[in-house]
């Protein structure tokens, strides 16, 4: 079997010394099945990110427990490649655990998955890779490496867009894309159909619930995470005029667009939900709305990292991508002084500071910025009068 954009390596052009990050799903396992039957020097390796990792999951919740180690193991096994893990809780405290508690703490929306991805699998990972001699790093993600004519190598969108993953890599940069190896990306098969081939293949796997939620919460409790690392603080529900309507524990629990969990005592003058409009982490309070108050029409974004390619020079028409498994919109995008500014065809919702916006061209990622502020369509004073 063979896959595109498989990176060519120095030896004979083919054959590459491939390391298969394995966290013990069926997704990862099949991937470096795959790479290893297309003729590839294939070695295992699993990531340790939890310094006391549990001996169980809880269902579909959490990963890197000890049983998510074994089950790697045993992949391997039965693939027939060697097999080791690698201890990157320290890297991954720091890089990833501390930036999500961190941005929290600012009031803003952080994604540790794209995070992970680039101060991680595609970083640590990758460095300890090249320098033990390895080629490529081989990920379980539904993305597609497109490598033309000339060497150059561009992230696309994998061929099945319901599994697309390719939003939490646009932070990938040439020098990354260049060792990436995603060999489920050009799959066409539903998520039952990689379990039936993992079956088949004898990987004990197949029918192992897929982990979802952010891994090192295993109990999908993210306020209650937050709240033991923050500390809780009571503050202010505010309305748009500032009247109190609510209170909290701490503004850090709060996402902008959030409509569940705000336990407001006043309801609103039309009987209509209200949403998170506002997150004040100075003062400890967190402003409620309608959800037309939502509609954003721009947004400056920091830290652009261009996937596999120069910047782009100049104003031009791209898809945006907000959220992962978010759909596209149409926007008109070009970097000013260093920053990403991202102008909407039409006003979206729910988009928050902290998340990341990611830029195509057709299916081709672009890049990806961390989004700091955001652009409000004007309303009628007497719409929140």
């Amino acid at each position: 079997m063979t896959f595109p954009g498989a990176p060519t390596g120095p030896r004979d052009g083919s054959r590459l010394r491939v390391l298969a990050a394995m966290s013990g799903g069926v997704d990862s396992a099949v991937a470096a099945a795959r790479a290893a039957e297309a003729g590839h020097d294939v070695t295992g390796v699993h990531l340790a990110l939890s310094a006391n990792p549990q001996s169980f999951r809880t269902g579909a919740r959490g990963c890197c427990t000890i049983e998510d180690s074994r089950d790697a193991r045993r992949a391997a096994d039965v693939i027939g490649i060697p097999f080791y893990v690698w201890d990157l809780a320290e890297r991954f405290r720091e890089d990833v655990v501390e930036d999500f508690v961190s941005e929290y703490a600012a009031g803003r929306t952080p994604n540790p998955c794209l995070r992970c991805n680039e101060k991680i699998k595609f970083a640590a990972l990758l460095d300890k890779a090249l320098a033990l001699g390895f080629d490529a790093v081989c990920t379980g993600h539904y993305a597609t490496v497109v490598t033309h004519d000339d060497g150059r190598r561009e992230l696309h969108r994998a061929s099945d867009a319901a599994k697309d993953q390719s939003y939490v890599l646009g932070v990938l940069d040439d020098r990354q894309l260049a060792h990436a190896m995603f060999p489920l990306g050009d799959t066409l098969t539903t998520k039952d159909e990689i379990r039936a081939e993992a079956e088949r293949r004898g990987l004990a796997v197949a029918r192992k619930p897929d982990s979802h939620d952010i891994c090192f919460i295993a109990d999908g409790d993210t306020q209650g995470f937050l709240a033991k690392r923050l500390g809780t603080a009571e503050g202010a529900i505010v309305d748009e005029d500032g009247t109190r309507v609510g209170s909290h524990e701490g503004a850090y629990g709060f996402t902008i667009g959030q409509r569940k969990g705000l336990r407001i005592g006043t309801p609103a003058p039309d009987g209509k939900p209200r949403y998170v409009l506002d997150i004040s982490p100075v003062d400890n309070t967190v402003t409620v709305g309608p959800a037309e108050a939502l509609d954003v029409t721009g947004l400056t974004a920091i830290r652009p990292r261009w996937c596999g390619d120069v910047p782009p020079a100049g104003e031009a028409a791209y898809t945006a991508q907000l959220r992962a498994h978010g759909e596209d919109v149409p926007v008109r995008a070009e970097v000013v002084d260093g920053e990403l500014r991202v102008r909407f065809a039409q006003p979206v919702r729910g988009v928050a500071p902290g998340q990341a916006v990611v830029l195509y061209d057709g299916t081709r990622v672009v890049g990806s910025a961390t989004i700091a502020t955001t652009e409000r369509r004007e309303r009628p004073a007497a719409a929140h009068a």
